[in-house]
């Protein structure tokens, strides 16, 4: 007996012999099309020639959809007459699989024992339901229309959850009374279709309503899967899934092949669209498929992220394919197969969510509860600056928890015992072994602007070293957990820390929350290395004795001490803290370099920023030491100051001066402050008016206390790369663009990353040399999409002339395989960092390194050089030459006492450049 996939090459048109029985499914369904039948008559079976000659004139015309109506209502007929059904067995391979880009497609699902399905003609009435049995359903006609039909995108003021809960809970009850996929489903696509904030929160704010009134039960899986996720970053569950187990799916279920799937893939250039597309062509399906739910969706992807070992791949492929052919339409589709690929697309970030989440329990509450919430009709009435006032004390109070405490399995079973109040930050509050999020600096371009904004304040200086940021907890037993700045565990790569902690402690030290920059460096000298060795080092399953790259840790901030949290302390407190009560171990342990100052001392700054560079250190981090308010910090004028830092920082900034605090125009609608006089005493007609009191009202409050998951400008970072080019700190090269990937999330129409080279004089080829995304601008990536696929139909068999589907001879990349390869005919100017050793990217291999090449760290992008043809473009040689004055910059060997604060510097431009997020 043939293969099923031999079966299924045959019904492509051969006439070859077959064992099918002369009147198997491909009669019913095979294509009727008159114009069709005379150009290529059926021969997929033995004897089709026969059934040819069986058929009427009338039967010969009928369309799919009409062969199978009709059949459908004779069974229908005779099931009514027949107590005896006979049954035909009906193998996969006898289904015909049609063309590709047919709008009707027929699929069969095999059980779980793989064992034939029957076919039961006539069948009685009742039997239509049966596992195996034979039942044609419309793939549109099965889209759930009480979960479509809802308003979600309503005000949560106006917007009534009891009048949709009984008539949806009905439609569950069908379903094992859990909550439907569709539901979700249709937040999401609502979300999606606006960019709105304000309708993205009503949006959730209704569906997670729903959720909480009608199944508290699903209220987490649904969070989970809004957010993107299936746990929290620090507990590792990946799926685990290559772009095949998904579109080997997409092939079974919807009956695409490889070349229709490519086709769709570069139109659309986005998986879940493809998914889309992919199922409005199933017209129909042998059976309804068994709703999915929100838990059950849920659990598959958890059972996912947890089959591991021999024959897993198998197990997954065959839950990806449950879970597609289980999609009730398009849309169900498309957030499933987005879902698995880790990128939903809605827009709903993490404080989005959290937003929904206060809002939702403001004004909702599970049955059987009797916390208080808010009467949406009172909101109604409120002004609208009451209403953001009462809205932002529950979002804040929700937030805060969830930024010392960032799991939802922990938060969301609070909210449904408890709902939004202050107990939520004492039941979710900092805890040892569970990360919180770190605070955040504020970005500058210069000293000027970080000067002029911290007048007044009294600030601490320091290195921000060039390595990873992370977070120590230690208990009383001695046990040590260590988390990156995106909350990922790194306990198993750094052991040699694990076991210098626990020494650290002082007398009186028994558990803590540390902070502090982890960086590379020569435990013999203390001589710092870049970010780059840093990278070198495994990253799990690290034994001590197989270490070859030693690290120091450079403690910054402590914010817990013997089971009290010390985030509401000021940074002078927590400093002094962290320095007294720890115990300093040379080249292992010990605090960064810092100073004190004010914005008077802008020459210190300036030469201790000067220093931090010359140490191959990023930049520094300024710090507010005290909490001061408004009244109590005096603003001198500074402008003196301030212009005597410009003239010296001019060749080093040319961004941007900041206008000195005199010069500022007052706002419209008020008149100049009154210059102030000797008169000391007030007269009752002319009552005193405090010269700074309107410049300072504008001014937010700073405070020194350590706020999680913010970006204030009680901390400011001035980098290195944020200064001007001219000073020296980084210098631009020209570039040429070569490749490019299919963007993401909202970037998924154009390309996004670029593969950048260099060229080679020597042999004419291009070298790669980094990858950028940074700098650019919808409008640019819309205009560089249309410049180089000018009619917007690239293909690999439709190629315009400036984009190629394979690399071209000429270029040097041993990376990963782009999408599309660039014709070169421009060149970028780019602003980089640094430069790095790279065994990716071949840029200069052989002229600093045998078997390596050079790469640039953050790249950005500035313009395009109008001016320049591609044979004026940077070299290799050129490049190699700034790496060899890179390294000429550092010192011999450095003892220095600092470290950073913003965090892993990795190669995809940190913290500044998230376009996408909130």
């Amino acid at each position: 007996m043939s293969s099923p996939a031999k079966t299924r090459k045959l019904n492509s048109g051969a006439k070859q012999p077959s064992s099918v029985p002369s009147r198997g499914l491909e009669y019913f369904f095979a294509k009727q099309k008159q114009n069709g039948a005379s150009k290529e008559p059926s021969t997929s079976a033995k004897g089709s020639n026969s059934d040819a000659t069986q058929r009427g004139p009338s039967e010969e015309q009928l369309t799919d959809e009409e062969l199978a109506r009709k059949l459908q209502a004779e069974w229908d007929a005779e099931a009514k007459l027949s107590s005896t059904p006979r049954e035909t067995s009906v193998r996969p391979q006898d289904v015909p699989v049609p063309a590709t880009g047919s709008v009707e497609t027929v699929t069969v699902e095999p059980t779980k024992e793989a064992k034939p399905h029957t076919l039961t003609s006539p069948p009685k009435a009742n039997q239509l339901k049966g596992k195996n049995t034979l039942s044609l359903s419309s793939a549109a006609a099965t889209e759930d229309q009480t979960s479509a039909s809802i308003p979600l995108d309503k005000s949560p003021l106006t917007f009534d959850p009891t009048k949709y809960i009984p008539q949806l809970q009905e439609s569950w009850a069908n379903d094992g009374g859990d909550a439907s996929y569709a539901l979700l489903t249709r937040c999401f696509l609502l979300v999606s279709s606006t960019s709105s904030r304000i309708k993205i929160v009503d949006t959730l704010v209704n569906c997670i309503r729903l959720l909480i009134e009608g199944d508290p039960s699903s209220l987490l899986p649904a969070v989970w899967l809004a957010t993107n996720a299936i746990s929290p970053p620090y507990v590792s569950m990946e799926l685990g899934l290559g772009g095949s187990a998904i579109s080997k799916a997409l092939k079974q279920v919807c009956g695409l092949d490889n070349r229709s799937l490519k086709t769709l893939y570069d139109k659309l250039g986005d998986p879940g669209d493809v998914a889309f597309e992919a199922k409005k062509k199933q017209s129909f399906t042998l059976r309804k498929p068994k709703p999915l739910t929100i838990k059950g969706v849920f659990r598959s992807l958890v059972k996912i992220s947890k089959t591991q070992g021999q024959g897993s791949g198998d197990v997954k492929q065959r839950i990806v394919d449950k879970l597609l052919q289980d999609a009730r339409g398009g849309e169900e589709s498309r957030y499933v197969v987005r879902t698995l690929c880790q990128h939903l697309r809605i827009g709903a970030v993490k404080t989005t969510m959290l937003i929904a989440l206060a809002r939702a329990f403001l004004l909702s509450k599970p049955p059987g509860t009797d916390f208080p919430t808010k009467d949406p009709s009172q909101l109604a009435k409120l002004k609208k600056e009451e209403l953001a006032e009462v809205y932002l004390k529950a979002e804040e109070i929700v937030k805060a928890s969830f930024a010392r405490h960032p799991d939802y399995n922990d938060l969301v079973p609070v909210l449904l015992e408890i709902g939004v109040c202050e107990e939520l930050l004492v039941r979710c509050g900092l805890t040892l072994h569970i990360p919180l999020r770190p605070m955040l600096g504020g970005i500058t371009r210069d000293l000027s602007e970080m000067l002029t904004r911290l007048r007044g304040r009294d600030f601490a200086c320091e290195y921000k070293y060039d390595g990873q940021r992370a977070q120590i907890h230690c208990d009383e037993k001695g046990v040590v957990s260590i988390f990156s700045r995106h909350l990922e565990l790194m306990t198993d790569k750094y052991p040699d820390l694990v076991t210098l902690v626990p020494k650290i402690r002082g007398e009186d030290v028994q558990s803590f929350i540390m902070e502090g920059e982890v960086v590379a460096v020569d435990r013999a000298t203390g001589e710092l290395k870049n970010f780059q060795t840093l990278t070198n080092r495994a990253r799990k399953d690290v034994a001590i004795g197989s270490i070859t790259i030693d690290v120091c840790l450079f403690a910054f901030d402590l914010m817990y001490l013997n089971g009290q949290p010390l985030l509401n302390r000021s940074f002078r407190e927590r400093r002094d803290m962290l320095r007294s009560l720890f115990v300093e171990i040379p080249h292992h342990f010990t605090w960064v370099k810092s100073i004190d100052a004010t914005s008077q001392d802008s020459e210190t700054v300036l030469e201790f920023f000067k220093s931090a560079v010359d140490s191959k250190c990023e930049g520094i981090m300024v710090k507010i030491l005290d909490n001061l308010s408004e009244l109590e910090a005096p603003i001198p004028d500074d402008s003196a100051n301030s212009e005597a830092l410009e003239e010296q920082q001019l060749p080093i900034s040319t961004n941007a001066t900041p206008a000195p605090a005199s010069s500022k125009k007052p706002p419209k609608g008020k008149s100049k402050p009154k210059p102030k006089t000797t008169e000391t005493t007030a007269s009752s007609d002319t009552p005193p008016i405090p010269e700074k009191k309107p410049q300072s009202s504008r001014r937010k409050p700073l405070l020194a206390t350590y706020e999680p998951d913010k970006r204030l400008d009680s901390w400011l970072k001035v980098k290195k790369d944020y200064i001007g080019t001219s000073a020296g700190f980084s210098d631009t090269l020209d570039l040429l663009p070569i490749a490019a990937w299919h963007g993401s999330g909202r970037k998924a129409k154009w390309w996004s990353p670029i593969l950048l080279a260099v060229r080679n004089e020597e042999t004419g080829s291009l070298e790669a040399v980094c990858k950028c995304m940074s700098g650019f601008t919808d409008a640019f990536y819309k205009a560089n999409r249309e410049f180089y696929d000018k009619d917007g139909s690239f293909s690999p068999d439709n190629e315009p002339n400036n984009v190629h589907a394979t690399k071209p001879g000429f270029v040097e990349y041993a990376g990963g395989n782009p999408d599309v390869w660039f014709e070169p005919q421009e060149v970028w100017e780019v602003a980089f960092a640094d430069i790095t050793i790279s065994p990716t990217y071949t840029a200069a291999i052989g002229l600093v390194r045998e078997d390596k090449g050079l790469s640039l760290r953050f790249p950005r992008f500035l313009r395009k050089r109008e001016d320049k043809g591609i044979e004026e473009a940077s070299t290799s040689e050129f490049l190699a030459g700034l790496w060899r004055k890179q390294e000429a910059k550092a010192p011999a060997p450095l003892l220095v006492e600092g470290g950073g604060e913003d965090g892993e510097a990795g190669w995809d431009n940190e913290d500044e450049e998230e376009e996408d997020g909130e």
